[in-house]
């Protein structure tokens, strides 16, 4: 999975405002009576939402981050990896002894990697935060499109992306009649999630080593 993929799903998870802030999880994401109207409308408008997120993520990568240093040190990084696991497979007692002395430098490595990574989504929180909870419930009802299968495969109610049965036989819920849509935060994320890898290949952001 692409580096950016897996920051845009830590990142969805603040995209749920919490009950502590008044809310009742991600259901207070939306509007009753939404500026963007129409099932069609929304999709492709929050689409639009989910792309220009990558690009203002890619610009703040490309201009923080040296990509190059970066990937000589997830090269380095993952060669040591793999040579360490095949040296303890292979019971190679002395090599593993040869690399585990380099255990030190590589987690210093690996921290680095992993700031590296971060700064960027510091700059790139806030402004996430802002248009999704400012802009897109007034644009948006609380679902935006309808998944032909239910998307709810991480159990319990933590991440859950579609509406389910109950919840759309409840006439007081918001997925009331809409048994398998998708809620705005959902598609929003995996819009992102859909397009990040070809918008980051298209501004040499891409930490794909292969």
């Amino acid at each position: 999975m692409e580096i950016n993929s897996v920051l845009l799903l830590i990142d969805s998870i603040f995209l749920q405002l919490p009950e502590f802030l008044g809310g009742e999880g991600r259901m207070v994401l939306g509007s009753d009576d939404p500026i963007v109207k129409g099932l069609i409308a929304s999709m492709f408008a929050v689409t639009g939402f989910g792309i220009m997120l990558n690009i203002f993520n890619s610009a703040v990568r490309k201009k923080m981050v040296d990509s190059t240093k970066l990937k000589r040190i997830m090269k380095e990084t993952r060669a040591w990896q793999k040579e360490r696991m095949s040296a303890m497979r292979s019971k190679d007692v002395a090599r593993t002894a040869e690399l585990n002395k380099k255990s030190s430098y590589m987690n210093k490595m690996s921290m680095e990697m992993m700031q590296m990574n971060m700064r960027p989504m510091m700059i790139t929180f806030v402004p996430l935060i802002l248009i999704f909870y400012l802009v897109l419930p007034q644009l948006f009802t609380y679902t935006v499109a309808i998944s032909p299968i239910p998307l709810n495969v991480i159990p319990g109610d933590m991440f859950q992306l579609t509406c389910n049965a109950v919840q759309a036989l409840d006439p007081e819920h918001v997925c009331f009649g809409r048994e398998n849509g998708l809620f705005l935060w959902a598609w929003y994320f995996l819009s992102s999630i859909a397009f990040s890898g070809m918008i980051m290949k298209l501004t040499k952001t891409s930490m794909d080593l292969s």
